[in-house]
């Protein structure tokens, strides 16, 4: 299926990485569905800005199945059409300092908790919100939103990588069980992106470290990160599942 031919659920939309993933896909003609948790303004701006034939906000905390569920219903109703792409970037409370982060000798459960209830819980509402309307369609793509941390942790962001790590997991064997039906699962992890409202309080000096460390000698944006997106809701993967692909110009190679 072609992407103007798609109805794109992203999470996590009104902001960061979320607006440039879907400014990336409705640049090829995509519908969209722009979730939002308290980001309402900037959701409806960035809404408005695609037309309402084209796009829709809609407020769900993605940690709760019921407002997900809702979430799925509204935009049913309002393109008549189910999901059938969709992008779990939602971050829960996060930032990306590792100045200001717990080290291993202070860290709490309840920080990974935290991260594993939107990340992991978060993945796994919208994914089991969305699966009836792609099972109808006969077609769908999941792409999960990763990190290189757990290949390259130079940072002490343990919950947050812990979580993603588990997201790679739940990847691969959502891609196994959801195969047979043409489902697609794949992730796509970035490192630091310069710059994001979870990245504002990363020092400039790391900044600089990460572009003398990478090959392409600069740090990812957002934009290019999004495009990379594309490839997994487009019919050039569609022999692709399971996969995690690391977008960070070069500094984690697999």
């Amino acid at each position: 299926m072609l992407i103007k031919d798609q109805t794109v659920l992203i999470t996590g939309a009104g902001r960061g990485l979320g607006t440039d993933l879907a400014r990336a896909f409705a640049r090829e003609g995509a519908r969209l569905v722009l979730n939002y948790r308290s980001s309402e303004s900037a959701a409806h701006e960035l809404a408005a800005e695609f037309g309402a034939s084209r796009a829709i906000a809609v407020h769900a905390d993605v940690a709760e199945p019921d407002q997900v569920a809702q979430l799925v219903a509204t935009a049913r109703g309002h393109f008549g059409a189910p999901i059938t792409t969709l992008i779990n970037n939602a971050l829960p409370n996060f930032s990306f300092n590792g100045d200001a982060r717990a080290k291993a000798d202070g860290i709490g459960y309840s920080e990974f908790g935290a991260q594993f209830t939107g990340v992991i819980g978060g993945a796994l509402n919208t994914i089991q919100a969305t699966l009836p309307g792609m099972r109808t369609a006969g077609f769908g793509n999941i792409i999960n939103i990763g990190t290189n941390l757990f290949q390259n942790p130079v940072v002490p962001y343990h919950d947050y990588t812990a979580a993603k790590a588990a997201l790679l997991s739940l990847t691969r064997t959502f891609a196994s069980d959801l195969g047979p039906e043409n489902i697609r699962v794949n992730m796509i992890s970035g490192g630091l992106l310069r710059t994001t409202d979870a990245s504002a309080a990363t020092p400039e000096a790391v900044f600089d470290l990460i572009a003398d460390s990478t090959p392409l000698r600069r740090v990812t944006s957002p934009a290019e990160f999004a495009d990379a997106a594309l490839l997994f809701a487009s019919p050039w993967s569609r022999a692709v599942t399971g996969q995690n692909l690391v977008v960070d110009g070069g500094l984690v190679m697999n």
